[in-house]
């Protein structure tokens, strides 16, 4: 059984897919960029910009969820140059405790969607 996430906290799913996921006691979000959830609008003043909306995006599915960061055992980020790599993990960071912050990996990619410099996806457990 597969329960769907869907919150309009944030953006709303732009293809064939949902924000997240829930099999069980896990979840599985989709990757967020970062649109700004109320207009639709990228959210990209400069990378740490970029990246809060980024992680206040998959905070509110979390919160769909029941959930959050400290739920999350698995973050994947993908980024279009690693050069942003500091500034992304300073925001990034900001949202977990050092201690129990989830595995991760961080990807550089040739392209990602609407030409955006980072998108993010987690797994979190109740």
């Amino acid at each position: 059984m597969k329960t769907i996430i869907n919150t309009p906290k944030a953006p709303a799913p732009i293809g064939p897919y949902n924000q997240a996921v829930l099999t069980g006691n896990t979840l599985y979000t989709s990757g967020q960029i970062a649109l700004n959830p109320d207009t639709m609008e990228l959210v990209m003043d400069d990378i740490q910009t970029e990246t809060k909306q980024v992680m206040e995006n998959l905070k509110a599915v979390l919160a769909a969820a029941d959930m959050d960061f400290n739920n999350v055992i698995k973050s994947s980020i993908f980024i279009s140059d690693m050069d942003n790599f500091s500034k992304i993990n300073e925001v990034y960071g900001s949202y977990f405790n050092e201690a129990t912050a989830p595995a991760r990996e961080t990807v550089q990619v040739a392209k990602l969607p609407k030409a955006v410099n980072v998108e993010i996806s987690m797994i979190a457990v109740r």
